[in-house]
């Protein structure tokens, strides 16, 4: 059996398109980790969608929405977006006009809301957010809370450019 013939230049040689091979993996890998998986509509999450819904600073007190709005391809968070929601309040069901409104989301992606306590509306105690401006895709969402008595749900969107 012939042994293979290693000198100081193969084994350099070796080794330099190993460290570029990973290198290069690494860069790949990073490139695809800022994209990020669209988020799907929810079923059930346009119910009592009212196109325009007002901008607003607060509907009430007692329960904060809030969450994180980026662009889907990139990772970037997106600053200037309207996000709408409503919910089932102590003021009323999701159709009544106190619990409508929107937000728009901060430099940073971020945007929030304070509103009334979210009680429960057929059984569940859930709140609607919606993204539905033309870049996009639109997004209507239905997150079911853990508990009745929570006082806060945050609610992330990854936004498909349309």
């Amino acid at each position: 059996m012939h042994a293979p013939f290693y000198n100081r230049r193969s084994f350099i040689r070796t080794a330099t398109l190993a460290t570029a091979a990973t290198t290069l993996t690494g860069l790949s890998t990073t490139a695809r980790a800022q994209t990020l998986a669209p988020t799907q509509t929810m079923r059930g999450g346009s119910n009592n969608y009212r196109p325009n819904a007002p901008l607003v600073d607060a509907l009430g007190e007692g329960f904060l929405m809030s969450g994180l709005v980026r662009d889907a391809q990139s990772g970037d968070p997106l600053g200037n977006v309207r996000i709408q929601i409503w919910a089932a309040t102590t003021l009323g069901g999701e159709r009544e006009p106190r619990n409508h409104g929107s937000v728009l989301t901060h430099a940073d992606g971020t945007y929030q809301l304070e509103m009334p306590q979210i009680v429960p509306n057929f059984g569940q105690p859930h709140a609607h957010l919606a993204y539905d401006d033309a870049d996009f895709e639109t997004v209507f969402l239905r997150p079911v809370m853990a508990s009745a008595t929570d006082t806060s749900l945050q609610v992330d969107f990854n936004l498909q450019r349309a």
